[in-house]
């Protein structure tokens, strides 16, 4: 699995980056949290200028594992119903499919979360009132992280991997929780999508599902009953180990959607999960 390389000089580039406002709200774009092969790995900050309530919440941009850029200004515009409840936003971005895959993914994401803690201080947020939400690819990645954190490695000569990757609270719209069947080539997952062709022996310890623990953070899942991409059965087992585990959890089943939201049902996830994190980020 590849490693990125040491990247607190990456901070003084964000202090250094071009920032703007957009609707109140201040932006600031590609701040470089890591390395690999050359590359950098990135987030855009969305913080709003008034009525901060000190939470981060960082958003998985990730579809099919394949983690795309937008314009900053444009993206803040699906940020908005969590700004204007004083959320700071860090929409991450992972080495993206075809390049990389989902062991890939799971490590940047998980180095984006420690990057962000350690200079929690300098980014304007709580380091122990972070949370994370994405949908498909981007909710299995929230799932991972709300599930297989570590304390990080007190040893290592990098100081970010030194810092915990823990979440506290997490919400994941129509996840993928268990990808070993899709790790099979001739299986229609495998073959669509080129994140999934890693080492079978792998798939258990990239599944949320088998990562469940006592300690987990409070997590919302949000899936559609028509869903052929990612069956619900996906939440749905995960949920009853969150039950065994006294892991506060809710599923929200939304009737008739298939795979993504439109319309009112759209509107509704939005509002549960903004909820939800507001319920367990900010401060009572």
């Amino acid at each position: 699995m590849r490693r990125t390389a040491a990247c607190l000089v990456g901070f003084t580039a964000l202090l250094a980056t071009a920032a703007w406002a957009a609707e109140g709200v201040k932006i600031e774009p590609d701040v470089v949290y890591g390395h690999k092969d050359g590359l950098a790995l990135t987030f855009d900050v969305f913080a709003p200028q008034q009525g901060a309530n000190g939470a981060g919440v960082l958003f998985m941009v990730s579809g099919g594992w394949y983690s795309r850029w937008i314009p900053p200004e444009q993206a803040v515009k699906g940020f908005q119903p969590l700004l204007n409840k004083g959320f700071t936003v860090f929409a991450v971005r992972h080495g993206s499919s075809p390049k990389y895959q989902v062991p890939d993914a799971i490590e940047d994401v998980r180095r984006a979360v420690r990057f962000i803690r350690l200079n929690a201080e300098k980014l304007g947020v709580d380091a122990e009132r972070l949370g994370v939400y994405g949908g498909s690819a981007g909710g299995h990645l929230s799932l991972m992280l709300g599930t297989a954190s570590d304390a990080g490695d007190p040893k290592s000569k990098d100081p970010v991997l030194r810092v915990s990757d823990r979440v506290a609270a997490v919400v994941a719209l129509f996840p993928p929780t268990d990808l070993g069947p899709w790790t099979r080539p001739g299986e229609y997952h495998h073959d669509r999508f080129p994140a999934l062709g890693f080492d079978p022996k792998l798939a258990r310890a990239c599944s949320p599902r088998f990562h469940v623990t006592p300690d987990d953070p409070p997590t919302l899942l949000i899936h559609g009953d028509k869903d052929e991409l990612v069956p619900i059965e996906h939440s749905q087992k995960i949920l009853e180990e969150f039950k065994k585990q006294h892991v506060p959890c809710e599923l929200i089943v939304i009737a008739g959607a298939a795979h993504g939201f439109k319309g009112n049902d759209a509107q509704r996830s939005s509002d549960a999960m903004v909820a939800w994190l507001e319920k367990y980020l900010a401060k009572k």
